[in-house]
């Protein structure tokens, strides 16, 4: 699944200058050659520790997984 959802590589100096600088979850800075994952349904930067939690909450279809008993369900 994480391969379908996630394009992983290592962080560029392009890539740090041109579009994000910090992970889009959680907002820690990433660095040159710091292993990112770009979301592919969300279009967006990750590190590896939300990447993993995400991937986690996902189906196969990489769509994010409602869990049951929240406030209005």
């Amino acid at each position: 699944m994480s391969n379908d959802c996630f394009v992983t590589q290592p962080a560029t100096e392009e890539i740090l200058l041109r579009v994000t600088n910090v992970c889009s979850e959680c907002y820690s800075p990433l660095h040159v050659d710091d292993i990112i994952h770009y979301d592919m349904k969300n279009y967006r930067y990750l590190c590896t520790s939300c990447q993993e939690e995400l991937c986690e909450k996902m189906n196969d279809e990489c769509e994010i997984i409602e869990e049951a008993g929240g406030l209005f369900s």
